[in-house]
């Protein structure tokens, strides 16, 4: 009985790894084009009894599975069912061009101390806390406390794998978007099940809540309308079949309907397909493709018709080497009133181990973005219908193990966004002065040192 029902997670685990790497996928590109600080990758961590099922064979390589591996060595602390793992990080950073308000670029210091409190109840429930304090040596940034959580409970039933996580963030750093220093609070829920028919066939099924609010303050960044929130429901299903150990397939289809405050409520149907191949031990393909059909239900724009994607391809010509390169398209909701955006963008990845105890990792990207209006005035410049901008990042970081529970990194980043909404401010000089609007190059440098306790 225990062998069939490892077998059962093993079959469910593979297309429980497809959807998590395609949500990442998608998540990548989205949040990628928004901070103009680029940060390293953050990994929630599932609850024990998930761990197994969330292991995807499909994968070459998985960043999260080395993550949970690194916090495996470090001995936690216990008292009866509870683990309690704390860590803390501090990193400088320096960066010249980071917009303080749409066409104001300046030079700042930042600094950032992020303590961080994992705790493991039993082997069902996660959960992850972690403040932030930064300080900008540039008066033109606000001093800000951040805060990231997670909550996460799972279990495996015979045939069944079920997931819940809640998820809150705040957070007031400089966009790309508005152009300046954004307050945002997020608070995301999420529900997962898996089922398993037989050594062929599964279902995956997944409800999501997304709540967001931006804070409008008295900023100049929103020259053409005010900040929106906006409140996000949407389902998915997919149906897979296994063709053969190391190729799947599946069908999706999902339904959303979201609200934007000040603008057009919006219903979606999505219909997707998706081929995961592990073609060998050192190289796999992700591909999913498919449409999102928008409608806008009151006094808004026509339907939106959009052929969205993912797709990644993970490489391991040597144990020490790992190379990835993804894409993708998504639609999403706009900081501003009466838009959408249209997100499309690619990124690689090279990960290369030196001497042991360095690891050097290369990261670049571009993305393109466009605006699109949710109402009939789509004509009208003052809803800035029409923006479209191309975003391009670069990274180096080489990271330095320290004893068995520190590291210390050395990182440069370059981003560098250019923005068409630069031609509508030149009719508005008078009023706006010669701004770039939200057009900008930096450039950053700096180190972070972290601690596992």
């Amino acid at each position: 009985m225990k062998h069939q029902n490892q077998k059962r997670i093993a079959h469910i685990s593979r297309h429980i790894g497809i959807l998590s790497l395609l949500g990442l996928i998608a998540f990548d590109f989205e949040a990628e084009a928004q901070p103009v600080i680029v940060q390293p990758p953050q990994y929630s961590v599932p609850p024990s009894a998930l761990q197994e099922a969330q292991n995807n064979e499909m994968q070459v390589f998985d960043p999260a599975a080395a993550f949970l591996n690194q916090l495996q060595e470090v001995n936690p602390y216990r008292w009866g069912p509870v683990t309690f793992r704390p860590s803390l990080s501090y990193s400088f950073l320096y960066g010249t061009g980071i917009q303080s308000s749409p066409g104001n670029s300046a030079a700042t210091v930042e600094q950032t101390i992020s303590p961080s409190f994992l705790f493991e109840v039993g082997s069902h429930w996660t959960l992850d806390y972690s403040p932030s304090w930064t300080f900008y040596s540039s008066r033109q940034f606000q001093n800000s406390l951040n805060h990231m959580a997670t909550l996460s409970w799972g279990t495996s039933y015979e045939d069944w794998v079920v997931g819940f996580s809640q998820g809150y963030a705040r957070s007031d750093s400089p966009s790309v978007e508005t152009g300046t220093q954004t307050d945002q609070e997020t608070y995301s829920t999420a529900l997962n099940a898996s089922y398993q028919f037989n050594d062929k066939i599964s279902l995956n099924m997944g409800l999501s809540q997304n709540l967001s609010y931006v804070g409008n303050g008295g900023s100049s960044t929103n020259l053409f309308g005010s900040f929106s929130s906006s409140k996000a429901w949407s389902t998915m299903e997919w149906l897979n079949y296994q063709f053969w150990p190391r190729l799947n397939a599946g069908i999706g289809v999902g339904a959303g309907y979201t609200i934007q405050g000040g603008s057009p409520d919006s219903v979606n149907e999505q219909y997707s397909a998706r081929v995961s191949w592990r073609a060998t031990d050192k190289i796999s393909f992700l591909l999913s493709g498919g449409l999102q059909d928008q409608q806008y239900l009151s006094a808004g724009a026509s339907d939106l018709v959009t052929p969205i994607f993912g797709a990644t391809i993970q490489y391991q010509p040597f144990e020490q080497t790992r190379v990835s390169v993804s894409a993708s398209r998504t639609v999403g909701t706009s900081f501003f009133q009466n838009q959408v955006t249209e997100n499309t963008g690619v990124t690689a990845d090279l990960n290369q181990r030196l001497l042991g105890k360095l690891n050097l990792d290369l990261n670049g990207g571009y993305s393109k973005t466009k605006y699109l209006s949710s109402t009939s005035l789509s004509n009208q410049i003052g809803y800035g219908a029409g923006r479209n901008d191309n975003f391009y990042s670069f990274s180096a970081r080489l990271t330095y193990s320290l004893l068995k529970r520190g590291t210390i990194s050395a990182f440069y980043q370059y981003s560098e966004n250019s923005s068409s909404q630069n031609k509508y401010l030149q009719f508005y000089q008078a009023k706006f002065s010669s701004q770039s609007a939200f057009s900008y190059t930096s450039n950053q440098i700096g180190f972070e040192i972290g601690y596992q306790f």
